[in-house]
């Protein structure tokens, strides 16, 4: 599989394998053939790792490859709200946020628009672009795909959503998530290793995984960080979340309508600190 966008002809660079011509419709991940921004800004919510003193240079793109029913950015990804930028206008971008000091390029969703955000990379590249880029991802991905990014992106960020193939099916719209971001984070950690934080305490390469807990699936998280720790060993960076709320269709399934509890989070967090994973917020 070629990385660009011949690519998106018949598109399958992400695991739906939609098989679509992206230049005539559009994929489940509701784009074409043309890059679609949403916002890009120096931003400090995100991990302190990422934020360091002058904030993550953060593009959020349009569109998602997930179905999430309790999407917290659901304008974005499933309202596909944004505009449309050429490949020229988005390495501007980034050397713009290089240029106000952020420490890293910080790609959110960017996995169904990746090829004409890599020739964007290449092309800022070109013209002095040197801090880390970040694969900001929900996990969804291709393996093939990620081969394609070794040596390109530092630092992979993916979330894993679940391991729990029922949760998948109902919530994600994606009942093979499980194997899939399983799959895909393997392809991450042989790539980049566990993360590597540099002496001004900003992260420069390797695997920061996100969780976020969720109302009445506390032993899906607890699988989880077994397998995290099994896999990637002690030192694997994971961010361990407690800011779920019901979004977006959440109000639709009682079972997810309603926040998280704090012996919820705890039992969660106090397990990832038993298996003495390196844990974002401590």
């Amino acid at each position: 599989m070629i990385l660009n966008t011949e690519a998106l002809k018949n598109c399958t660079i992400c695991p739906r394998n939609c098989g679509v011509d992206r230049k005539k419709e559009k994929g489940f991940c509701k784009t074409g053939i043309k890059l679609k921004v949403a916002s890009a800004f120096a931003h400090f919510g995100e991990e302190p790792v990422l934020t360091g003193i002058y904030g993550s240079g953060t593009i959020f793109f349009s569109g998602c490859n997930l179905g999430c029913v309790f999407c917290q950015n659901y304008e974005i990804s499933h309202f596909c709200e944004g505009e449309e930028i050429t490949v020229e206008e988005l390495a501007e971008i980034m050397l713009t946020l290089q240029a106000n000091r952020c420490h890293n390029i910080n790609l959110v969703t960017p996995t169904h628009q990746i090829p004409l955000i890599v020739s964007a990379i290449l092309k800022a590249k070109e013209n002095g672009l040197s801090v880390p880029i970040v694969y900001n991802c929900g996990g969804y991905e291709k393996v093939e795909t990620l081969k394609k990014l070794e040596g390109i992106v530092d630092i992979y960020m993916p979330d894993i959503k679940t391991f729990n193939r029922d949760f998948a099916a109902k919530y994600l719209k994606t009942p093979d998530y499980p194997e899939v971001v399983k799959s895909a984070v393997l392809e991450m950690f042989r790539q980049v290793g566990n993360l590597e934080i540099s002496s001004d305490r900003t992260a420069k390469r390797g695997v920061l995984i996100r969780h976020l807990v969720m109302p009445g699936y506390t032993d899906d998280s607890i699988e989880i960080l077994n397998w995290i720790r099994d896999t990637m060993g002690k030192d694997a960076y994971v961010n361990v979340m407690d800011q779920y709320f019901p979004s977006y269709r959440a109000s639709e399934f009682p079972e997810i309508a309603r926040r998280i509890t704090e012996e919820e989070f705890l039992t969660v967090y106090h397990h990832a600190k038993k298996l003495g994973l390196r844990l974002a917020v401590e």
